[in-house]
């Protein structure tokens, strides 16, 4: 029993971890959606182009400006977007269903814990889905607004770099970093939610296993002849009744 209350203490205080987790994955994302208008940045497509300022000059570096080709698949940031809310909702609901359970002292039955430990397993493949399309399609826009590392200056410097773009690119940086990392957490407790999710599956079936036996153990300290686990007890033989001789 008490090994139930500390697997299930871990398990709310991980869940606990991944609202938290969650919530620096969709504030970030919205904060970028809004500020790009709906459009997503990750993997888009664009060049820079000089734009000559008379007949005379050489094309300026100060005078180019960044066009955008095509902007990035709405899915790539609508998918990492539902991984982050998905934790939240998730983790708020299992948190509180957690503590419930550490006040009544008791736990999932052996079915609930198996659903459990499948649903983990299939959100922590999401999530890690999830963070590499993040990662790519973050290094995708990098390579786009440093012309491939060609400009003076960094990824992260560039969010302060007039781009001249129809959307508010101040902090794009920021947002997506931050939701990259926020991100790749939330993979990291999934791992640990589904470890500890097969650990109380393992631990509630060994319970059921060794529930027919707890009467042999007691019979046992009584004194009294054992029984195998799990048989039904066999009835007496009728004894013999003696015969009277005439």
């Amino acid at each position: 029993m008490e090994l139930d209350r500390r697997l299930l203490s871990a398990h709310c205080a991980v869940h606990a971890l991944s609202i938290a987790a969650g919530l620096l994955v969709v504030v970030p994302m919205a904060l970028n959606g809004s500020a790009f208008k709906g459009r997503c940045a990750l993997f888009s497509t664009g060049y820079w182009r000089a734009e000559t300022r008379g007949a005379d000059t050489e094309p300026s570096a100060d005078a180019s400006h960044l066009v955008v080709q095509q902007w990035g698949p709405l899915a790539a940031c609508q998918f990492a977007t539902f991984v982050g809310i998905f934790t939240v909702l998730y983790g708020a609901a299992q948190s509180w269903r957690g503590f419930f359970y550490l006040h009544g002292r008791h736990d999932d039955t052996l079915f609930s814990s198996f659903l459990t430990v499948l649903l983990s397993v299939c959100v922590l493949f999401l999530s890690g889905g999830a963070s590499v399309l993040l990662s790519l399609g973050l290094v995708s826009w990098c390579d786009t607004v440093t012309d491939n590392n060609t400009r003076p200056y960094s990824c992260a410097e560039s969010q302060s770099v007039p781009l001249y773009l129809d959307v508010d690119t101040s902090s794009f940086y920021t947002e997506l970093s931050l939701a990259q990392a926020s991100l790749w957490c939330v993979t990291a407790l999934w791992l640990a939610q589904s470890i500890l999710a097969f650990l109380r599956l393992y631990h509630s079936h060994s319970q059921h296993i060794s529930g027919p036996c707890l009467p042999r153990e007691k019979e046992l300290l009584l004194g009294h002849s054992p029984s195998e686990c799990g048989s039904s007890p066999s009835p007496p033989l009728p004894s013999a009744t003696p015969t009277l001789l005439v």
